[in-house]
């Protein structure tokens, strides 16, 4: 049953209700006559007995229906206890939505710290680098300025020659004299 039908159903037990009790007056009514008619009086209370009975059957059957779905005992035509689950199985999905934006945010938050370490990290090792090239870039400049001020002998003969007047020779190609640079 749907809601619809069960609103149906208690206005039908309202109506009987109301047929009841218009028996039961009437009934009284004919007995308060001072001439009543015994036949009229037993078919008014016939009826209210009727009545009575049809209310009593159909507010046991909606007492019955009330006690099964207030327990969530599981009966025909009930959908009080699927909607239960129903609901709460939402309100479970509802609450894993929000813990899973929770922990994509965290997540999101610690990636993008990360990446931030990352470009700090590897900028630094970037200036490193270029420190490096450039002290080496100025220790070669230095390197060439000796050469050039040493009277234009690389350093390769420059050693060559000093290794020769080291052992007591002279030197190869020279006459011995002056012009030699040493690092």
């Amino acid at each position: 049953m749907n809601p619809l039908d069960k609103i149906q159903a208690l206005e039908a037990i309202e109506k009987e209700i109301i047929l009841c009790m218009q028996s039961a007056g009437q009934a009284l009514q004919e007995l308060g006559r001072e001439k009543s008619s015994q036949k009229s009086a037993e078919t008014q209370s016939q009826q209210f007995l009727k009545s009575l009975n049809i209310v009593e059957t159909k507010l046991s059957e909606q007492i019955n229906y009330l006690t099964q779905v207030s327990t969530g005992q599981p009966h025909e035509g009930s959908g009080y206890a699927s909607a239960k689950v129903l609901q709460m199985a939402w309100h479970r999905i509802q609450h894993a939505r929000s813990r899973v934006r929770e922990l994509e945010e965290t997540k999101a938050k610690h990636s993008h710290a990360a990446r931030q370490q990352q470009k700090r990290q590897a900028e630094h090792a970037a200036a490193q680098q270029q420190q490096a090239q450039a002290a080496a870039a100025a220790a070669q400049q230095q390197q060439q300025q000796q050469q050039t001020a040493g009277g234009g002998t690389n350093t390769g003969e420059a050693s060559s020659t000093a290794g020769n007047a080291a052992a007591g020779g002279a030197p190869m190609g020279g006459d011995g004299g002056g012009g030699m640079s040493t690092n």
